[in-house]
Order: structure tokens, then sequence, then C-alpha cells
């Protein structure tokens, strides 16, 4: 298989999180045309990103949605169940263990810890927040597959050490600073500020200085960016 980018990747997810939509909408089929102006892509980029992983559909008759969920699924690894570990449990941390979006998906947290020993004992959605001292030995034991790290700044390359001491080769990054981790293992950030600071480059810099006379606007729906205040489903 040739080297897959992160941004093909990327659009395979928003593919796949229409075709779950349309899917519940009754849609059986639709072609690569539809399929990329509901994306704001292009049918040859839609054609080319799966053209990685094979060949789908037929001519003149696009895509079986069902079959293309399977597909897609498969190729995202999303057709088992991945345990997950939450370190922090803060704001960030209840939001996102509060997301149920998550088990449908596969991912699963099975752990949450924190250093705060006012909160640790605490109930969350059914799991109990463990004391930051049985970390390294919970990821080992426990078969964590992947680290959510949700800390301050000032804590987090340190929580990422023990992470990857530990064996987890998974870690998504809430905390706005550069992290180092060996080259085996997947890393990835999520910065809001960063992604407010896009959006306001774009306004910015397309002539807007807010609202246009349409009260047409840039909205953050559920980690989706839509356009005119509509909204995502997932």
């Amino acid at each position: 298989m040739k080297k897959v980018s992160e941004s093909t990747v990327g659009r395979l997810s928003i593919y796949l999180r229409l075709l779950n939509e349309l899917s519940e909408d009754g849609v059986q089929a639709l072609s690569s045309e539809e399929l990329a102006r509901r994306c704001g892509t292009t049918a040859a980029q839609v054609r080319k990103d799966l053209s990685f992983f094979g060949t789908f559909g037929k001519r003149g008759m696009g895509y079986g949605v069902s079959e293309l969920i399977a597909a897609l699924r498969s190729i995202l690894g999303l057709e088992r169940r991945w345990r997950v570990a939450l370190v922090g449990a803060g704001k960030i941390g209840a939001a996102l263990l509060g997301y149920q979006d998550f088990r449908r998906q596969g991912f699963y947290i099975t752990a949450v810890f924190d250093s705060d020993e006012t909160k640790v004992g605490q109930r969350w959605n059914g799991l109990v927040i463990r004391p930051d001292s049985e970390l390294d030995h919970a990821l080992e034991g426990e078969e964590i597959d992947i680290a959510i790290v949700a800390v301050p700044v000032e804590a987090a390359q340190a929580i990422v050490d023990r992470v990857v001491g530990a064996g987890v080769r998974a870690i998504l990054n809430f905390a706005p600073t550069k992290l180092t981790v060996p080259s085996e293992v997947a890393l990835k950030n999520v910065n809001m500020a960063l992604e407010l600071e896009g959006l306001s480059y774009a306004l910015a810099n397309g002539g807007r200085s807010g609202r246009s006379p349409k009260r047409s606007r840039v909205a953050v729906v559920k980690g989706a960016v839509s356009r005119n205040g509509a909204q995502s489903r997932n």
C-alpha cells in the first residue's frame, strides 16, 4: 500500500461521518460527486482517497452507502474495541468522558486518573477517578491502547513520558504545548486556541469584520466546523 497522508485519513473520517448520517436517513447509494459536494471537496479527490485502499462502487451506480461504511470502518481500524485511558479529570476530561459517540466508534474510556486528591474516588459516568500513583501500573497491566492527556502544560511532558514508558503507542494530547515522543508513538495534538486563531485569520483576511448582513458565521459544533451555523449530528 502507498504511504497515506494524514490529510487523506482525515477526509476518510469525514466521509464516514457523512455516510453514517445518510444511512440513518435511509440513503442507500450516492455518487462520488454527491459525496464530494457534501464534504466540501472534489469528486476527483474522493476517488483518489479511496483508490489507496482498493476499488469501490460501480460506474454509473455510485457507492453503496452500507458497503462503503463497512470498508471505511475497516480501513480506519474501527472494527475492534480500543481501550482508552483518560489522564486529567478537569473540565476537558469531564467533557470527553461524557461524549457518547466515542463508544459508537469503538473507543472505550476504561480508566480515569488525576493527581488532585479531592477528585480521586469520585465516580464519573460509572468510572472511579484513580490516583496518579496508579497510572503506570494500570496502563501496562490493563492493556490500554490509547491515552488521552488533558493535564496542565507544565505536567504534560512528564505524563507523556510515563505513558510511553508504560507501553502505550497512541496519545491524544489536549495540553497546548509541543511534546516529544519516540518515532514509533503516534501523537495527535488538539489545540483549541490554535484552531480559533485559524478561524480568526480566515475572517480577518476574508474582508469580514464578523457577521455579514445575512448573519453568516463560522460555528464550532461538537468538534466540527460548519458554516452558516448549520449543526452537525456528530
